[in-house]
């Protein structure tokens, strides 16, 4: 998955488990990556690159042949490849898929005492789990996204290989999920924006107006964000969503009009619909002089 400091992709997300110890006897430039999907080919092309000796597994056969042909070591089970490394990197695509890995007793054994560095994205709940069943078998569990959480120790100690598959590394603390609240957060940003861009085009195609054409007219709107992102934050942390620039009264009439014109051209808007909707309900509440974000408090659990 991708660096959550500054998402490359946000289809990826990286988790960490990592052990209390490593293994005295392996190189520490030593890592194995198991699964060799798109992400994972990628992720030992970047670390041979770097100069690590790297052992590769996958559960399909075939797809380690380019990695082993530029000096990769193939491993015949997922447990002699773990055995090869200090550090593991796993990159599948779900904690189900993960769990059938390193939940094999040979795999699970093989790890005892190694650090393991799971690219799998799923829910901080998940996370926590995952991070039990580790500590249960001797193997510690810090979660990242190229934001790190768990032991610091451990993270210095393997910081020169994680830097390897580039991106920004940062540690947030102790808590297992706290990454993984860090990724799905980022993610809900990118797949709502998407939602909202590909509605864009839909209306916009509807009214003669080319994808192309828009495309510069949707960039301008994008880097109006990141200021709008920094005075969020503040509001939110603070409870003072203001209103000077843009009350919500605002905003729910301009969805309406995105809403109407959406449905007399045939399109689903219900996307818009239910954004509106948040916008009416806190109207309603009497804070229609605040900004938008004043939704949060309405979408916080009570």
């Amino acid at each position: 998955m991708c660096p959550a400091a500054r998402h490359r992709h946000p289809t990826f997300s990286t988790f960490v488990k990592e052990s209390s110890r490593m293994s005295a006897s392996t190189p520490q430039s030593a890592v194995t990556v198991l699964g060799l999907g798109p992400m994972g080919r990628a992720l030992a092309g970047a670390l041979l690159d770097a100069g690590l000796a790297v052992t590769v597994w996958n559960r399909t056969p075939g797809r380690d042949r380019e990695l082993v042909a530029r000096g990769a070591a193939g491993a015949s089970s997922p447990e002699s490849a773990v055995a090869a490394s200090p550090l593991t990197v796993l990159c599948v695509v779900d904690y189900d898929a993960a769990d059938a890995i390193v939940g094999r007793e040979a795999v699970t054994s093989a790890l005892k005492g190694r650090t393991l560095v799971n690219l799998t994205a799923d829910t901080p709940a998940r996370a926590r789990e995952t991070g039990a069943w580790a500590a249960a078998h001797g193997i510690g569990t810090p979660d990242a996204v190229f934001l790190h959480s768990g032991p610091e120790e451990l993270y210095r100690e393997h910081k020169p290989a994680l830097d390897a598959l580039g991106g920004t590394h940062t540690h947030l603390g102790a808590d297992i999920g706290r990454a993984a609240s860090y990724d799905l957060a980022l993610l809900d940003i990118f797949w709502t924006a998407m939602a909202g861009y590909a509605h864009a085009l839909a209306l916009a195609k509807a009214e003669g107006v080319t994808a192309r054409e828009l495309a510069p007219f949707a960039q301008g709107i994008a880097a109006i964000l990141p200021p709008l992102i920094e005075t969020g934050a503040e509001e939110a942390d603070t409870g003072s969503f203001s209103g000077d620039v843009n009350p919500i009264t605002s905003a729910a009439s301009s969805m309406k009009h995105i809403v109407q014109a959406s449905e007399e051209r045939g399109i689903d808007a219900s996307v818009m619909r239910a954004a509106e909707g948040l916008a009416r309900r806190v109207i309603g509440l009497g804070h229609g002089e605040d900004g938008f974000l004043r939704i949060t408090d309405l979408l916080a659990p009570r």
